[in-house]
């Protein structure tokens, strides 16, 4: 990855900034509910609803005052799914012609608040985050729409733009091509385990299609359905480690996949990988393309949530609400399951997000776009769980 602008690490915001940050965090983290953030400004649209299409020739309006032509990145961690998001981002600013910052939080919650309000503070023009801990970044959140920015996010809200993947749908997908290995490999049998992201309410409907679609195999015993302790490569080592002692005959292991790689880092450390198992993930980070190309690997498929291209989608309606354009209020990342027949594809396009985006036909293969929002009308902004999957 190329070098990126940062929030200044000697610079530090107002003991009330601070203070604002620590206390909503730290607050809301703990699952306390006597702290009440006085509202001050519109709560955005609070209640579900389907958006139309989007229009890409909606009316121009007002471009945002007296903000900054900057586009940071409140990112959680540097799993490889993010540094997409970063790559794609800091591609578009460039295109663009914004300054780019990347503030990491490194899985700290009270961190990315206080990253959040330096930018706020700083008046900065657009932010895109992908929150550690929704409940505790919300109000930052909104300070930033408040203040005529714009927000986006990676699932969670609030936002002006919104992105998620139809989850349950993305978790289908990997599914049926488990399915479809069971019954065509291992004779309709096999020990499986699910990794789950189950305490994000945003991403659970991906596991529950894993188990819809599991409980009709009468030879599949789900042996582990748990949420390793960090989602990330380390987690998913931890925790498969500690199944492997309790059922060391693994056939099937699904998730992200961030945690199934360092499952499959586990088994091959206990010598339980084996050449016809099953090992799927949801994201199609480039660790994993690389397990797939292997012959005879247990890594059989990743379904691809492509973030360098939404990532750079992101910026470049960043770039357009500080021109006052109208940009999509939401926007599906499709799922689509990675074969040998698309690598060579899906790999070009995580390196020049801008050509997918500017060839209409390869952009829509990635991404679906809904509803309009600009500057004026932005206390339109999505205050709901939004997924194209809710009708």
């Amino acid at each position: 990855m190329q070098s990126h602008g940062r929030v200044p690490s000697g610079f530090r915001p107002s003991r009330v900034l601070l203070g604002l940050a620590a206390t909503l965090a730290l607050g809301l983290l703990a699952g306390t509910t006597a702290l009440t953030v006085a509202q001050d400004g519109p709560p955005g649209i609070t209640t579900p609803k389907v958006f139309a299409p989007f229009d890409p020739n909606a009316p121009v309006c007002s471009a945002p005052p007296g903000l900054e032509k900057v586009l940071a990145f409140a990112q959680d961690n540097e799993r490889e799914f993010m540094q997409g998001v970063d790559h794609g981002l800091e591609m578009a600013a460039k295109d663009r012609g914004l300054e780019y910052r990347r503030a990491l939080a490194n899985n700290d919650a009270a961190k990315m608040v206080s990253d959040v309000q330096l930018l706020l503070a700083s008046k900065v023009g657009a932010i895109v985050a992908a929150p550690v801990d929704p409940a505790s970044l919300s109000h930052s959140l909104q300070e930033v729409i408040w203040a005529g920015g714009y927000v986006g996010t990676i699932v969670p809200p609030p936002a002006t733009s919104l992105l998620n993947a139809p989850q349950y749908a993305t978790g289908k997908a990997l599914t049926d091509a488990a399915i479809a290995y069971i019954n065509d490999h291992l004779g309709g049998n096999a020990n499986v385990v699910l990794l789950t992201q189950d305490q994000i309410e945003f991403l659970a409907p991906r596991f529950a299609a894993m188990r819809d679609g599991l409980k009709g195999l009468p030879g599949v015993t789900i042996v582990a359905d748990i949420t390793p302790n960090p989602v990330n490569k380390e987690g998913g080592f931890e925790t498969m480690s500690t199944i492997l002692q309790a059922h060391p005959d693994v056939d099937v292991v699904l998730g992200a996949d961030t945690v199934v790689l360092g499952a499959l880092a586990a088994l091959q450390a206990a010598g339980k990988a084996r050449p016809d198992q099953f090992l799927g993930g949801i994201d199609g980070e480039p660790e994993a393309v690389s397990e797939i190309k292997k012959a005879d690997g247990p890594y059989k498929a990743s379904i691809s949530l492509s973030s360098p291209v939404f990532g750079y989608a992101m910026g470049q309606h960043a770039a357009d609400w500080l021109e006052g354009k109208s940009i999509p209020q939401a926007m599906d990342i499709l799922p689509s399951a990675l074969t040998s027949d698309n690598l060579a594809q899906y790999e070009a396009d995580l390196a020049d997000p801008a050509a997918v985006y500017n060839d209409p036909a390869r952009r829509d293969y990635y991404l679906k776009m809904y509803g309009n929002i600009c500057y004026d009308s932005r206390d339109q902004y999505v205050n709901f769980p939004w997924s194209s999957e809710t009708k």
